[in-house]
């Protein structure tokens, strides 16, 4: 698992001295001879300087040297364990402890994390055994995306997502996204939203590497049920943020707007960091027949060079009855962010609709 880590300096809290002295005391509760002082020691030891990530691997490891050396053994302590730990995120040291120290035994450690998904998630522990050995461990996850438990079937997609954050990539499966693609066909219609919104960020990873291949096998799933359509709809929201036709066609929004464009206004024009700024403007249609719109705006952010960068921002999807007037309006807060850091002067801000800018206006950051 990937040391690194970008995240807000908060969320590494999550493994504290407290929860650490919780980890010892449950384990210690369904493993008296555990050495709750001896293991809240390693984990303490320099925590301060450490990631969330590395907090989380700095515990499965911590756990390695106080459990028993037997792999199986150790196994079922952690197996009693988790359902009494307080956080699912704070579970990841399980599946992690899986993929550390589980390789010997492939099929126990598969079947361990199937159980230790519902509890947090093995998502990034099943991307070493799909790496180290993808032709076997990839029907598990075949068999997974069938299972009647929400966390399993989400783990069989999100599991061999080609570019799934904080993780390594999955070069084969990046290179060939068809390998895993009979889960993401058995998965398109799922009736929970948690393993839908996974399909859909798993088939986004595609579209960063395989645009024309994705969208030649989404041409063949029907939209006619919202799950699916829903799946779709935001599967290609960076095609669709791109302007790609191919993509607008497929949410029925393949060709230039017919609209007119008025009342574009940036308020205030000028503000502070960490102020709000509201888009506002009005669509009117100029044509005979309904049409569907797909309606976004990107803003152009001053980098420390002078120069900027777009960044586009979803806004909505909207169907348009002949001669209509929609108002839209969206507010943003301009704040520093782990990924952005802004910079005075004029940012421009820019209407898309179907894939095309219909207008412009803007704001001043200033300090």
């Amino acid at each position: 698992m990937s040391a690194t880590d970008t995240s807000a300096p908060a969320l590494k809290e999550i493994f504290n001295r407290e929860r650490l002295r919780h980890i010892a005391e449950q384990t210690q509760a369904v493993y008296p001879a555990f050495p709750g002082k001896r293991f809240v020691a390693l984990a303490s030891e320099g925590l301060d300087a450490l990631s969330v990530m590395q907090r989380m691997a700095r515990v499965s490891e911590s756990l390695h040297a106080t459990l028993p050396a037997d792999f199986p053994a150790a196994l079922a302590i952690l197996q009693d364990l988790a359902p009494r730990l307080n956080s699912g995120f704070v579970c990841l040291c399980l599946p992690h402890f899986v993929a550390s120290y589980g390789r010997d035994h492939f099929d126990l450690s598969m079947q361990a994390l199937k159980y230790f998904t519902c509890f947090g998630s093995s998502e990034f522990a099943i991307r070493h055994f799909l790496l180290a050995d993808l032709e076997r461990t990839l029907p598990y996850l075949h068999a997974w995306a069938n299972d009647d438990h929400e966390h399993i079937r989400r783990l069989a997609s999100e599991g061999p997502r080609p570019r799934l954050p904080w993780s390594f990539r999955l070069a084969r499966l990046q290179a060939d996204p068809l390998l895993a693609w009979p889960i993401l066909e058995t998965l398109k219609a799922d009736s929970s939203l948690y393993v839908r919104k996974s399909v859909a960020n798993h088939l986004n990873d595609i579209s960063k590497d395989h645009p024309d291949l994705l969208l030649s096998q989404l041409g063949n799933w029907s939209p006619a049920d919202p799950r699916t359509a829903w799946i779709i709809r935001h599967a290609l929201r960076s095609l669709i943020k791109q302007g790609n036709r191919r993509a607008l066609a497929l949410l029925g929004a393949g060709e230039p707007a017919q609209v007119a464009l008025t009342a574009l206004a940036v308020t205030p024009e000028q503000l502070q960091l960490g102020q709000t700024m509201t888009l506002s403007f009005t669509l009117k249609s100029t044509s005979a027949a309904a049409q569907r719109l797909v309606v976004d705006y990107a803003i152009d952010y001053v980098k420390a060079s002078g120069k900027s960068a777009s960044k586009v921002f979803k806004l909505k999807t909207l169907d348009l009855a002949p001669g209509a007037v929609v108002v839209v309006s969206r507010s943003q807060q301009i704040r520093e962010l782990t990924t952005r850091k802004h910079y005075y002067g004029h940012h421009a801000v820019h209407v898309l609709v179907n894939g095309e800018r219909l207008g412009s206006t803007g704001f001043d950051l200033i300090p």
